[in-house]
């Protein structure tokens, strides 16, 4: 299991006294901080947890301005592109329609997921890649028609949809951001100078 701790604002001292404190908490229920295991890092240079990458930026179309996003992090996005790979292999599903109930609860529970951070750009990567692999999946299925038939048969109007499933579009999904609060958390650090 693992831990997070987020030092708000403060110095290199705040951190350093911040690991002893958590430390004394953790050592009453058996339990340390692993040195290996932690690490001390800047906001501007980000993280990964659970999944997500936290990191603060410049905003698009200020002079300056930093804000901090949480987006999906290279190792979560590598982990449902494995996933759709899997998936859509020749040989794991018989019809479309089948292949189609496997991928949809992968790719909406996966955008639930994410549709409160800066998704919307990874949402789209992933719907085109969930896209093409299932045209491809069509593809090598039917290997006797042309490309031209799959398409006719299978995706029209580039809608890939069968036997009342429809294939479940991530770029439609609509993202939600949560407000960043950082500043108006108190520290006991602010306390203890008042």
């Amino acid at each position: 299991s693992g831990y997070f701790v987020v030092l708000v604002h403060g110095s290199v001292e705040h951190v350093e006294a911040l690991w002893h404190e958590v430390a004394e908490v953790l050592a009453p229920m058996g339990l340390r901080l692993s040195v290996e295991k932690t690490k001390v890092t800047h906001i501007d240079e980000g993280f990964d947890f659970l999944g997500w990458r936290i990191q603060r930026r410049m905003k698009r179309g200020t002079s300056g301005q930093a804000q901090v996003y949480t987006y999906p992090s290279k190792k979560s996005l590598a982990s449902i592109k494995e996933r759709i790979r899997g998936l859509t292999r020749r040989a794991q599903h018989r019809t479309l329609a089948d292949l189609l109930r496997r991928v949809n609860p992968v790719l909406r529970g996966w955008c639930a997921y994410f549709q409160h951070g800066v998704s919307k750009a990874t949402f789209s990567y992933v719907d085109h890649y969930a896209f093409w692999r299932i045209v491809n999946w069509l593809n090598k299925r039917h290997p006797k028609l042309n490309k031209h038939t799959v398409v006719r048969r299978f995706l029209p109007g580039w809608e890939i949809r069968t036997e009342g499933v429809e294939f479940f579009r991530a770029c439609r999904v609509p993202v939600t951001r949560y407000r960043f609060r950082g500043t108006r958390i108190p520290t006991p650090w602010d306390s203890a100078a008042a």
